[in-house]
């Protein structure tokens, strides 16, 4: 897999200012769209602007900022979502959300054209989240943030666990691999694993 196949493009979008992906394969034209946080009108506007066919809707966990614009998005786009098993089961978004979704499976594999997105699963701010990863890139949803990472006081979340996604899910990466994350919380809107691996308190304190 070469890195100069992938052109992704970062949004912010709703009222809770998520940013969300559109990852494209260049030599096939398709994309998939991570973590629709609203204005989904102007999403599928983009993903025609940039003249790609998305085949997926893909999560980073179920959160409702991060899922808040999957059905009408997934309408327009004609293609369903996908988010762990795990997590679709403990927010029940077989009930809540009315498009197709594929539960995918710690390791798996996104087939994206010519790339792949593996599945990581990365529990701690939800249990059923995971990070997706492609050579050279990362998208952390709320796992890892620049010089942070995600809420652990709410209901499924766990500060040791996350921390031991982190350690074994992210960490082991390039230190070149480029994060890319949820919310624009840090002074930069993407960092990379050798930068969080040296200035981000929570990894450099707690691990």
């Amino acid at each position: 897999m070469m890195e100069s196949k992938i052109r992704i493009g970062q949004r912010t979008v709703g009222p809770l200012q998520v940013f969300t992906y559109l990852v494209q394969c260049t030599a096939t034209g398709e994309a998939v769209i991570i973590d629709p946080g609203g204005d989904e009108d102007q999403l599928a506007q983009w993903a025609a602007d940039e003249g790609v066919h998305v085949k997926l809707v893909c999560n980073t966990h179920g959160h409702g900022d991060h899922v808040a614009g999957n059905e009408r998005l997934c309408r327009l786009l004609d293609v369903g979502c996908a988010l762990l098993g795990q997590e679709a089961d403990f927010f029940g978004l077989d009930r809540m959300l009315d498009c197709p979704i594929r539960r995918l499976s710690d390791g798996e594999e996104v087939q994206v054209g010519d790339l792949s997105l593996e599945v990581r699963h990365t529990p701690g701010h939800t249990p059923g989240g995971v990070c997706f990863h492609t050579p050279g890139h990362l998208f952390t949803g709320d796992t890892l943030f620049v010089g942070a990472v995600g809420r652990t006081d709410l209901q499924g979340s766990s500060m040791r666990a996350l921390l031991d996604s982190i350690k074994t899910q992210i960490l082991p990466l390039d230190d070149e691999t480029v994060v890319w994350p949820g919310h624009d919380y840090g002074d930069t809107p993407t960092s990379t694993v050798g930068r969080e691996r040296v200035e981000n308190p929570f990894i450099t304190d707690l691990l």
